[in-house]
C-alpha cells in the first residue's frame, strides 16, 4: 500500500493504491469515511485491480483550499491527474454512499473511459428535496446554517416528521444521530456545501451507461434504513447492462462478502 498527493490548484488530493492488478479501479468513499476504508478490498480485488482510492474534500488528508464548493469541472480533473499520475486510459469506478452520488457524477463526465461500474448503497438514485433545498438555494443554505447551530427547529421538525410517519424510525435515528452534536452538525454543513454541485442526472447516467456498455452492478443491504434496495431496482430499467444483489447486511457495505460478489460478478 502507497499513499500519494496530487496537487491541483492550490490544493492537494491524497490517494491510496493498494493491488496489484492490470486494471485501475477508482474507489470513492462515503461521508465521514476517507480512502483507507478500501483497504478491505485487498485480499480479494488487489489481484485483479491496481486499487485507488480517493479522499474527497473535507475527508481524510486530502486539502481543499479552493474557498469554494467543489465542482464538476474539478471532480473531472483530478480523476485524469489520477490517470495521469498512474499511467492508466480506462478505469473502474467504485462508489460507496456518498461516493456512490458522486461515481455517478463521473459517469456523465468520463462514461467513454469507464470499464466497470460498481455502486454500493449509492446516494443519488433518489432526489433528497432537503439536501437540494439546502445546497442548491441561497435560503436553504442560510436555514441550514442556522439550524446547525440553533438546531431546536430541525429537531422540532424531526419529532413532527416521525409522528406524521413521513420518515421511518430507523431514518429518524439515523439522522438523530447524525446531528445530535454540534461537532456533527458542522461537519454535514460544511460537506454538503462544498459537495453540494455532485448532484447526477440520472436519466443522462443511464444514457451514457447504454451508450458505451458499461458494465454495473449495485449492491443493497438487505437491512439498510438509509439507502434501501428499492431505489435501485427503480433505476435499472433495463437499457444499460446491469445486476443487483442485496447483501444480508445493513447500510456498511464495503466488506470482503461485497468484494466476492464483484469478483465473481466481474472475473
Amino acid at each position: 500500500m502507497s499513499s500519494f498527493f496530487l496537487p491541483y490548484l492550490k490544493s492537494r488530493f491524497h490517494t491510496i493504491r493498494d493491488g496489484t492488478g492490470e486494471e485501475l479501479l477508482i474507489c470513492l468513499h462515503g461521508f465521514g469515511e476517507n480512502a483507507e476504508s478500501f483497504s478491505r478490498l485487498h485480499y480479494t480485488l488487489g489481484g485483479y485491480f491496481t486499487i485507488v482510492s480517493l479522499d474527497l474534500p473535507l475527508h481524510g488528508k486530502t486539502e481543499w483550499l479552493e474557498e469554494r464548493p467543489f465542482s464538476m469541472d474539478d471532480l473531472k480533473a483530478v480523476i485524469l491527474l489520477i490517470l495521469q499520475h498512474y499511467r492508466f486510459k480506462t478505469f473502474s469506478l467504485m462508489g460507496y454512499s456518498m461516493g456512490g452520488r458522486v461515481a455517478l457524477c463521473v459517469v456523465q463526465l468520463l462514461a467513454e473511459r469507464i470499464d466497470r461500474l460498481y455502486l454500493l448503497a449509492p446516494d443519488g438514485l433518489k432526489d433528497n428535496r432537503w439536501h437540494m433545498f439546502a445546497t442548491q438555494t441561497n435560503m436553504g443554505n442560510k436555514l441550514f446554517k442556522h439550524c446547525t447551530y440553533h438546531p431546536q427547529l430541525f429537531f422540532g421538525l424531526l419529532r413532527t416528521w416521525r409522528s406524521l410517519r413521513f420518515i421511518s424510525r430507523g431514518l429518524h435515528k439515523f439522522t438523530f444521530n447524525s446531528m445530535n452534536t454540534l461537532e456533527k452538525r458542522e461537519r454535514v454543513y460544511f460537506v454538503w456545501t462544498c459537495m453540494g454541485q455532485m448532484m447526477p442526472d440520472r436519466e443522462l447516467c443511464k444514457q451514457q451507461l447504454k451508450k458505451y456498455r458499461i458494465s454495473t452492478l449495485l449492491l443493497f443491504g438487505k437491512y439498510d434504513r438509509v439507502i434501501p434496495p428499492i431505489l435501485g431496482v427503480r433505476f435499472m430499467d433495463g437499457t444499460f447492462p446491469c445486476e443487483m444483489q442485496v447483501l444480508e447486511r445493513g447500510h456498511q457495505l464495503i466488506s470482503e462478502d461485497a468484494a466476492e460478489v464483484i469478483r465473481a460478478y466481474s472475473f
